[in-house]
């Protein structure tokens, strides 16, 4: 598992607004720490092009990210999950998508 790439993650036993059932997620957080720990930062997507708000990142489906169909990055929804969560890699994000993730957490986390 590496920042960048996109996994299948379960996000079983969520409440109210969070994402539910399993869903393409983008792994952000730092290689580095990603060998420390088995609990993993990501941002779920959506297939959901109605549900696009402002600061979201639209991935196009391509042979790189290798997604079923254009998603929206919910950059609001960052979450951390164990990594028995993650069930498939799907494919890997490209440089300038993540890019625009680094610029959104600067913002989210007024660094």
């Amino acid at each position: 598992m590496k920042q960048g790439e996109i996994w299948l993650v379960k996000f079983s036993n969520s409440v109210g607004h969070e994402y539910k059932k399993e869903r393409p997620a983008l792994i952000i957080e730092a290689d580095s720490q990603i060998r420390k720990s088995a609990v993993f930062t990501i941002i779920p997507l959506t297939s959901n092009s109605n549900n696009k708000i402002k600061d979201d990142i639209l991935i196009a489906r391509d042979n790189q990210n290798r997604l079923f169909c254009d998603s929206i990055l919910k950059v609001h929804h960052i979450q951390s999950f164990d990594k028995s969560r993650f069930t498939k890699r799907i494919g890997v994000v490209k440089k300038d998508i993540f890019e625009q993730v680094k610029n959104y957490l600067k913002i989210h986390f007024n660094l």
